[in-house]
């Protein structure tokens, strides 16, 4: 147990947080600082009950720590997402990335730079596409446990989220489903590969009031996807929803209904103010 003083001649155990203190500076639930002990991203001591307690420095090093400072982008994530293991270290570093940040938008960046890096990798051989695959899997995981701890309003506005037409790609799905959730949205999933045409009756049917659409860059052809945005603009246009049309696909730049992103920065600022220009 730490036994330094501090600056004013305190003893040391008066240093200890307990875990609901660590969680409130933090902006996190308790589960959150479990999750970190018990992936050895926290240091704790446990008291003769077996309650954890942190040392107040170790708590202002872990919460000012930047581990992708010295790296590319997304890099430090890598070997979290090919090791395997316990699939709750994963959820802990999302939630240290989240109290670190502040917000969840900057967390989606980075695991979106992951994801390259991991593209990346594979594609100059050094992992083989089944470990790619398996990196991707757990990441979709994790992120779907995360956003389900996420609360939201019984009120809250529904997002319909679908790949463009002929996609199946739908990591960036789950990004754009972390944003919202923070924003105040709740999602609804249309699935890879959903049909152009189903989507209008979706909307209806789910009540949505905002269509993501997420195109890979595998979606590469620019007319095709233009067509696609252009069709379902108006189709959401008659539902009363908005479109929102994101991913690294061809998309037009200035479609001609709905509104491009390219950085999750600007697509929580559209989800708050589209939440807000409701009334919700």
């Amino acid at each position: 147990m730490p036994t330094d003083a501090g600056a004013d001649g305190s003893a040391g155990s008066d240093e200890l947080l307990t875990t609901r203190e660590v969680a409130h500076r933090a902006g996190v639930g308790a589960t959150a600082v479990k999750r970190w002990t018990d992936a050895g991203l926290l240091a704790c001591v446990r008291t003769a009950g077996g309650h954890r307690r942190f040392a107040r420095r170790e708590v202002e090093r872990f919460l000012r720590a930047d581990p992708g400072a010295a790296e590319p982008a997304g890099e430090p994530w890598v070997g979290a997402l090919l090791e395997g293991g316990d699939p709750r270290a994963l959820e802990a570093m999302l939630l240290a990335a989240r109290a670190r940040a502040g917000a969840w938008h900057p967390v989606a960046s980075t695991a979106g730079a992951a994801l390259e890096a991991l593209g990346r990798r594979w594609a100059d051989g050094s992992i083989s596409i089944l470990q790619e695959h398996n990196a991707s899997e757990r990441l979709a995981r994790a992120l779907a446990r995360t956003c389900d701890g996420i609360p939201l309003a019984p009120e809250a506005p529904r997002a319909l989220l679908a790949c463009a037409e002929g996609d199946e790609h739908t990591l960036g799905l789950s990004l754009a489903e972390l944003v919202l959730r923070e924003a105040g949205w709740a999602s609804v999933w249309a699935g890879r590969r959903a049909p152009l045409h189903e989507l209008g009756p979706a909307l209806s049917r789910t009540g949505a009031r905002l269509l993501v659409l997420s195109a890979s860059a595998a979606s590469s052809d620019p007319v095709a996807l233009r067509r696609q945005a252009e069709a379902l603009g108006r189709v959401a246009r008659t539902q009363g929803a908005s479109l929102a049309l994101g991913g690294e696909g061809a998309w037009p730049d200035r479609p001609r209904t709905g509104a491009r992103f390219r950085d999750f920065e600007a697509f929580h600022r559209f989800a708050v103010a589209e939440r807000e220009r409701m009334g919700r």
